[in-house]
């Protein structure tokens, strides 16, 4: 019985070194080109949109250059395709991009079709955005509203949910992008916006010309999470880009800044020895470089500075972090065992 044992360790061990040894198809396809192809937004400042110099910034961008980081050490290894709410998901499916890191709910209808979702990095609910000076302040006040709606989101549904639920006979104008949705509001087509509240934060303080004639609800009490996404069928790429989402996440956990990174080096904590990768294995077992945790955060820091330098208090939107707060300091975010 002994033996046994000791050959079943030994065969446990072997897979997975073999495992670790061979690429996924995805990870081969990546570094041959020598950059990743992630998905981005037509332009949500805070999430995914071109600085004036054609340098893209947000959470979801720095999301997909964590990636980057793990796989190629470099934050800028990356390529960012803008992509409608109707082109996203077919764009990861066909192999355009090879991650999908854009403001994307986790559904059932999407993970059981060809998509498999990492790990949140963002949670938010669906808001209406309506003028202030139409007295409205709540969804159960919009009857007979027209409400502008991008076509291949799940604020479709939204709408007709909370229409039916509530009676209200919503009247629905749909957009095939971004920027036609937002301008009809805009122009006075559609009586309300839809989509995730903090995009609706986002456009309310980027595109309207004076931000407090405006007022954001939520259009039900249900909260998404908003997921980076990638194929189904290659599992190793999986398992990258959710553990590069977690070292984001753990590196705030456990007190480890893009200042004091590199102090962490001289840790003689296990947990600390293990994120920064002076004690081995976790990289070896990704495919990866083991100090790829340490390089994601001393070039972009931990997600609490990032959420803060994008879209939080350091930001021109200056979202609260609510439920995106760890789980300690009573948010929904939990960060998984780094080991």
């Amino acid at each position: 019985m002994k033996n046994w044992k000791i050959l079943s360790l030994a065969a446990a061990a072997l897979l997975l070194a073999t495992a670790a040894a061979h690429a996924g198809p995805t990870l081969d396809a990546v570094k041959k080109r020598g950059h990743v192809v992630c998905g981005a937004s037509q332009g949500t400042i805070g999430f995914g949109a071109p600085d004036d110099k054609g340098y893209w910034k947000g959470l979801d961008v720095e999301t997909c250059r964590a990636v980057a980081v793990a796989v190629f050490g470099d934050k800028d290894k990356v390529e960012f395709v803008p992509l409608s709410g109707q082109q996203r998901i077919p764009a990861l499916q066909t192999g355009e991009i090879d991650l999908l890191p854009r403001t994307l709910t986790w559904t059932l209808q999407r993970d059981a079709n060809g998509v498999n979702f990492t790990t949140p990095n963002y949670y938010e609910f669906t808001g209406f955005m309506v003028a202030k000076s139409s007295s409205v302040t709540k969804a159960e006040d919009m009857t007979g509203a027209s409400v502008c709606v991008q076509t291949g989101s799940t604020t479709e549904v939204v709408v007709n949910d909370v229409s039916n639920k509530l009676k209200l006979d919503l009247k629905p104008v749909v957009f095939d992008n971004v920027a036609a949705t937002r301008q009809a509001f805009f122009s006075g087509r559609c009586d309300a916006l839809i989509t995730d509240a903090s995009a609706l934060a986002s456009v309310r303080a980027t595109q309207a010309k004076n931000p407090d004639d405006y007022v954001i609800f939520p259009a039900n009490k249900y909260m998404d999470a908003l997921t980076p996404a990638v194929r189904h069928g290659d599992d190793q790429w999986l398992d990258i880009v959710n553990w590069s989402i977690q070292a984001l996440l753990n590196a705030e956990l456990y007190g480890i800044t893009q200042t004091n990174v590199d102090q962490m080096l001289q840790s003689d904590d296990p947990r600390i020895k293990r994120f920064v990768g002076t004690e081995p294995g976790n990289g070896k077992a990704l495919g990866l470089d083991d100090k790829f945790a340490y390089n994601i955060v001393k070039q972009l820091g931990n997600y609490g500075e990032m959420y803060d330098r994008n879209v939080g208090k350091n930001s021109p939107l200056k979202l609260d972090r609510g439920p995106n707060r760890l789980f300690n300091e009573g948010g929904v975010i939990f960060p998984m065992s780094f080991q």
